[in-house]
């Protein structure tokens, strides 16, 4: 006779974080697959797909970190968005990466694309990141130009600003480049264009036609020949993709880029507890707390020469429901803000805004790692002064000037969002983990108010509430809730930079604070008004 071994609570949660990852595994596959049947008669022309130009571009055995690959999910485009966006190392130097996906409606640029390539241009002008963009596109998708002509002007402006920056921008063509899409190589400092296969025009051979009765064909009106040797729009000419790509490792090879920030640590130690167990840490129910400092220690590096306590937590015994403190990651000094438990009341709040402004005043960059169900309600907490304490946390996470990181581990709701630095308050990256869920309220709590709503109004109008009729409207509305908040929706909107597995957080922050460190840290001398 066998016996069932009873599953333990940390197996449960792997088992689903297990399940989780799958998933996004699966729905970044979709992405990797845009193509569908067009990938193979991409091929078939002797032609590299845009991952595989990357793969070339970037060093040997070096990590390429893409972003928001999921872009679009969830809309009537495909996932990616015809574009790969990311940041890799050429010839030693850290570089934001954008390849048009030409598999994809020929890397037609779509609302999205336009979205992803705009928030690509935001990180690497605020990292001074040189650009590369591997070049393959028929411009903008027209069915949905009316969503994309006047916005996307911005995509051209932000590379003639580049420049001005010193921060140098790279084009290779490899196919088509029309209509918007000539100006990418126009106004870039370094154009290569591949033989027989670039063509850049602002109109091609049927529409020079229409509009002047010309006859002319692609080699003649914008070919990679015509560039190199007439118009001198090209700077380089390539005899293949493989030449074209080596060529662009030349140039970023003679960039004479140094980095300006600090310098790491060189040596450090990897964490102290196995990062492998991040997947045991996250409860099925996010009502359900868990200790952050478990993740800290499996992200952070560990015990070594120089770092004798891997975490030093600040202000333990006050507040504890937020635990911060300082750690190093790669060598990288960091200051760490995680809820540890889901509500920020008074104490939380001004532990975090003193934290805040102590890591301005050592030019020290912030990590926030999202467990919230928001700041706490209540007579009791409106007494004691909840609202002017939860400004003075996102008073103070709005004027710090040094680099932020958030991760969304588990819930992130209401305004405790923006406490822990979401989106709208502009952190240098942001992350979620697959459990990972964001709305302005949790879904039960928000159909609550509904019904609670229903009956107040349903009383003043003396009619009699008809609870058994709402039921369905509650779970109608905790469904729908529960389906915009997940990760996925989220990540779609490229309201984060990517979901990621739990296990792979320390190398990615790793590689964030690197890019990060291209230009010195200066923390803010000034804060708005704290109401105290």
């Amino acid at each position: 006779m066998t016996t069932t071994q009873t599953e333990t609570p940390e197996q449960a949660r792997r088992a689903a974080m297990e399940a989780k990852i799958a998933d996004l595994h699966a729905e970044q596959d979709k992405a990797v697959e845009a193509g569908g049947k067009y990938v193979a008669r991409h091929r078939e022309r002797g032609k590299l797909t845009a991952r595989e130009r990357i793969e070339l571009l970037v060093d040997e055995g070096s990590a390429f970190l893409e972003l928001m690959p999921l872009a679009g999910w969830g809309s009537d485009f495909a996932v990616g968005a015809s574009l790969v966006t990311g940041i890799g190392v050429v010839e030693g130097v850290e570089c934001l990466i954008v390849a048009n996906d030409p598999t994809v409606k020929g890397g037609a640029l779509n609302p999205w694309s336009l979205k992803k390539s705009f928030r690509a241009a935001e990180i690497a002008e605020k990292n001074f990141l040189p650009t590369i963009n591997l070049t393959e596109s028929g411009g903008a998708d027209l069915p949905t130009q009316k969503e994309i002509f006047i916005p996307g002007g911005r995509g051209f402006r932000d590379l003639t600003r580049a420049s001005a920056r010193k921060q140098p921008t790279i084009s290779v063509v490899f196919g088509n480049s029309t209509a918007g899409g000539a100006y990418v190589p126009g106004m870039s400092d370094y154009v290569i264009m591949v033989k027989e296969q670039a063509k850049v025009f602002l109109a091609g051979p049927p529409l020079v036609k229409m509009a002047t009765g010309e006859e002319s064909d692609d080699e003649t009106l914008g070919g990679a020949e015509m560039h190199s040797r007439i118009s001198g729009s090209s700077d380089f000419l390539a005899v293949d993709e493989h030449d074209a790509i080596r060529l662009a490792r030349r140039t970023v090879a003679r960039l004479n880029w140094r980095k300006a920030g600090a310098v790491p640590t060189e040596a450090y130690a990897e964490p102290d507890l196995d990062p492998e167990d991040l997947l045991d840490l996250i409860p099925t129910d996010l009502k359900e707390p868990f200790d952050p400092r478990e993740a800290i220690l499996r992200i952070v590096d560990g015990t070594g020469p120089g770092n004798e306590q891997p975490f030093d937590e600040f202000k333990p015994l006050y507040g504890s429901a937020l635990c911060v403190g300082w750690a190093k990651l790669h060598g990288h000094p960091i200051g760490i803000l995680a809820n540890a438990r889901g509500v920020l009341m008074s104490e939380e709040a001004q532990k975090a805004a003193q934290f805040i402004q102590l890591a301005n005043q050592k030019d020290t960059p912030l990590l926030f790692l999202h467990n919230t169900t928001g700041y706490m309600v209540g007579a009791e907490y409106e007494q004691g002064g909840i609202i002017k304490h939860g400004a003075m946390m996102i008073n103070a996470v709005s004027n710090s000037k040094v680099p932020h990181l958030t991760v969304i581990m588990g819930a992130s709701y209401g305004a405790g969002n923006y406490g822990m630095n979401g989106r709208a308050y502009d952190p240098r990256f942001l992350f979620t983990w697959p459990s990972a869920k964001s709305s302005v309220m949790g879904p039960a709590q928000l159909a609550g108010v509904l019904e609670i709503v229903a009956r107040e109004s349903a009383e003043k109008k003396g009619q009699p509430f008809d609870a058994e009729g709402f039921v369905a409207i509650k779970e109608m509305v905790e469904t729908q809730i529960e389906e915009q908040s997940l990760p996925y929706v989220l990540s779609g909107m490229v309201y984060d930079d990517g979901v990621i597995d739990p296990r792979d957080t320390r190398t990615v922050l790793g590689i964030c604070l690197s890019v990060i460190d291209n230009q010195p840290i200066e923390g803010a001398m000034n804060f708005g008004v704290f109401r105290m």
